[in-house]
């Protein structure tokens, strides 16, 4: 059985004053399918969910999208200010659409229940992650969009969090947009790995890209893993800042 196609990015181009973002990326979500960005630092991310999201224009290429699609973000980073006297109901109820499943079951989905009445200023990190997960599910989606998820969590809370996500992804039946830098934590619950720098670098299942050249260089030390330099089988790579540079033959 095929499923739907819930977003067709194709050919995209962005350009900020005289620096190109992205370059010609083409990327799909189906529904029930996870596919995970992952790629340095300034790498054209966050931007390329931007164009997806609709937030930023296209300025060279498409988007389609079925008409209604339904959408539930995860903003990478979500400032709250501390001493705001709100509570976690009361943000996710800011959000909720009217159809959408009652908060108490969205945050026990999430495994957050007991923060309901909690001033959301006092909660940790990992619990923010969950509440804002449970805030994206409010939107009843189709498709989730989440930049960073498993941001300011601890390892072992970023192996149960992605696991909640294919969960999410199998009871929702939704299509799942990821960004990643922790690719060895999300491998066996992604369907597609698309590399990223400016422009796709490499793409595949995730067993196909762990071995690649570019994924190699990126991820395989830990410590170098935002600035590390892709090496690839065509014929050039890039420099600390993303840039295009000729190989040398040595």
């Amino acid at each position: 059985m095929s499923h739907q196609c819930l977003v067709k990015a194709s050919n995209i181009s962005v350009q900020f004053a005289d620096r190109q973002v992205l370059q010609n990326v083409n990327l799909s979500v189906h529904q029930g399918q996870i596919v995970t960005l992952i790629g340095p630092n300034g790498a054209g991310k966050t931007t390329l969910i931007r164009v997806i999201l609709g937030l930023l224009p296209v300025q060279s290429g498409s988007v389609e999208k079925p008409a209604g699609l339904r959408i539930g973000y995860m903003p990478q980073k979500l400032h709250i200010e501390p001493t705001m006297p709100i509570t976690v109901r009361r943000f996710l109820e800011l959000a909720q659409r009217k159809d959408a499943e009652p908060i108490g079951r969205l945050l026990e989905e999430v495994q957050v229940s007991h923060l309901m009445d909690h001033q959301l200023g006092s909660i940790s990190g990992g619990e923010m992650q969950r509440v804002l997960l449970a805030r994206a599910l409010s939107q009843s989606p189709q498709l989730l969009v989440l930049d960073e998820p498993a941001q300011g969590v601890d390892v072992a809370g970023q192996a149960d969090l992605y696991q909640l996500i294919n969960d999410i992804r199998t009871s929702h039946h939704c299509g799942v947009l990821m960004i990643s830098h922790d690719l060895h934590l999300v491998m066996a619950k992604t369907d597609e790995v698309v590399c990223l720098n400016h422009h796709i670098c490499c793409h595949g299942r995730p067993e196909q890209v762990s071995v690649d050249p570019s994924y190699l260089a990126l991820f395989g030390k830990k410590e170098a893993k935002n600035l590390a330099v892709y090496t690839h089988h065509h014929n050039h790579h890039h420099d600390l800042t993303g840039e295009v540079v000729e190989h040398s033959h040595d």
